[in-house]
């Protein structure tokens, strides 16, 4: 299925960013649209949205349709996690992103019909687990991603879990050029993990002034913390000032990211907006066929550089 892809990129599933305008605009742009099952606010509503996005998709007259994903966390304490499972196998999403927990039940009911299973992990040791269980991709967070984040630069994390894994490689963090996405399959990936990039689209859940200061940021508004909800996330500085927080005297939680605090991360989240490094590169709010677009331009062109490389010409003739 990824095969028909315009660009090899995901617009990743952001809480409180992506909804089903999000993911058809992103498919019928010819890329991978995602979701998170949590951004519906219950089973029966993520019913209706994923009816909606199939039959809209059906309908879709562009020729290259990517297919959509549907993010699911995994963990225990989840107590959605097998209404929403049973919801994705009743609709055969084409790809399902698990997180905070291991993904063997996901597995094991998304192959029995066909689709394919990416894990988001954090650490060359979560991604391991994650191999073990047979899925079919791994999605790297690495350092500079938007809201939760790693703490390994992306050559790196790539490098170590392609000694074990020959799977789909996805690469998440600082992913905001079309050049970004040519360097990431350079090092090994397969695709790449775009969230910032589609916040300030018409399509998002994201409010205006989210919008706006993502267009109105760089990378030097990125703070890494993890004082909102344990784990340790990327957020915009002015969005911690106007919350009335010193973004400098951040005291870290000592209580660690639990799920069952449902209510008070989703205020954390929808009050203290998140982006990640690559920010800086994003300077209008835009629909996200033109975003697509844009990437496509800019994709190309990183090819053709390559091509007028001097070095790469001495290279490509030199005999083996």
């Amino acid at each position: 299925m990824l095969e028909q892809l315009a660009l090899p990129v995901i617009a990743a599933p952001m809480f409180l960013v992506s909804g089903p305008a999000l993911v058809e605009a992103a498919c019928r742009s010819g890329i991978i649209g995602a979701l998170p099952a949590a951004n519906a606010r219950s089973s029966e509503i993520l019913d209706e949205w994923l009816t909606g996005l199939t039959a809209a998709l059906e309908r879709a007259p562009e020729p290259r349709i990517g297919p959509w994903a549907v993010n699911l966390v995994a963990h225990r304490s989840n107590a959605r996690l097998q209404a929403d499972l049973a919801l994705c196998v009743r609709h055969r999403a084409p790809i399902v992103i698990t997180a905070l927990g291991g993904p063997q039940a996901v597995v094991e009911a998304v192959h029995g019909y066909g689709g394919l299973v990416f894990a988001d992990v954090n650490t060359p040791e979560f991604a391991a687990k994650a191999a073990g269980f047979g899925v079919d991709g791994l999605v790297l967070v690495c350092a500079g991603a938007g809201g939760h984040t790693g703490q390994i630069a992306a050559p790196a994390f790539v490098a170590t879990v392609r000694e074990f894994f020959d799977g789909i490689l996805v690469v998440a963090g600082a992913m905001s050029s079309g050049s970004a996405v040519r360097s990431a399959q350079i090092l090994g990936a397969d695709l790449v993990h775009m969230g910032t990039r589609f916040i300030a689209t018409d399509e998002s859940l994201a409010v205006p002034a989210y919008k706006q200061m993502i267009v109105d940021s760089s990378s030097r508004d990125i703070v890494c913390t993890n004082a909102i909800t344990g784990a340790w996330a990327n957020k915009l500085r002015p969005s911690l000032v106007q919350a009335g927080l010193d973004p400098d005297n951040l005291p870290p939680r000592r209580d660690g990211f639990d799920l069952s605090r449902g209510e008070e991360q989703g205020r954390a989240w929808k009050d203290l907006w998140s982006a990640g490094q690559g920010v800086g590169q994003i300077t209008a709010i835009e629909p996200v066929r033109a975003v697509v677009q844009r990437l496509q331009d800019e994709y190309t062109r990183a090819l053709e550089a390559e091509l007028r490389d001097p070095w790469m010409q001495r290279h490509r003739s030199t005999p083996c």
